[in-house]
């Protein structure tokens, strides 16, 4: 039986529609009154296993799932090894850099040397400072990134951003996209090797039922 790890959340739907074109039905997830953080697929050959998005890529990495679906953005966070298939083309957001309207910031290297850089994706952030030259000391967050240059514990903030209303409501504006993410179909690569049909049958269906491009 082929495992799928499925990220709850904003992707979730979306990805059960993916596999529902690939003939793996995993609609009962959906329902409103589902606690279940695993489901069989209707025709009894997969079974999913519902997981928040940061974690598809350790249940993919360590062989408890064979495929996954995740954000772009996890998996340029994340260190572990996994097979990048597909992009899904759903689930579109920007990783960007943000400031307070009121600041003389209009550019990345507006920031004064060695200022403060709140964000959930510390790798990220580092690499790209990194990549311009730009020395600054990124403070982790978990939640409201948001709060780092409101409250002045940060000059700015990497974070995603989907339609900018956080930020407008925040008082916030972007000054520089770093990537877009979207939605990515992954594998683990020990089960790729050793899978005769159905895994692969699986990932060509899923390539094929729309115009989709390897990553």
């Amino acid at each position: 039986m082929i495992t799928i790890a499925l990220p709850k959340g904003a992707l979730l739907k979306d990805s059960i529609s993916i596999f529902k074109k690939a003939g793996l039905n995993f609609s009962d997830a959906l329902l409103e009154n589902n606690r279940s953080l695993t489901i069989e697929s209707k025709c009894k050959r997969a079974k999913a296993l519902l997981v928040r998005n940061g974690d598809v890529p350790v249940y993919v990495s360590y062989g408890q799932a064979d495929l996954g679906i995740v954000g772009y953005d996890v998996l340029q966070e994340s260190e572990l090894k996994v097979a990048k298939l597909l992009d899904l083309e759903f689930g579109g957001c920007h990783m960007s850099l943000a400031v307070k309207n009121n600041s003389n910031y209009s550019k990345p290297t507006d920031l004064p040397a060695n200022c403060k850089v709140a964000s959930k994706f510390t790798k990220t952030a580092r690499a790209y400072f990194d990549d311009l030259n730009i020395p600054v000391e990124i403070v982790h967050l978990t939640g409201s990134v948001e709060l780092g240059p409101i409250t002045g514990m940060a000059e700015a903030i990497i974070d995603l951003v989907a339609t900018g209303k956080t930020l407008k409501e925040n008082g916030l504006s972007k000054i520089d996209d770093l990537f877009y993410s979207t939605a990515r179909l992954i594998a683990n690569p020990l089960s790729l090797r050793l899978d005769s049909n159905p895994l692969r049958d699986v990932i060509l269906s899923i390539e094929s039922s729309k115009d989709i491009l390897n990553i």
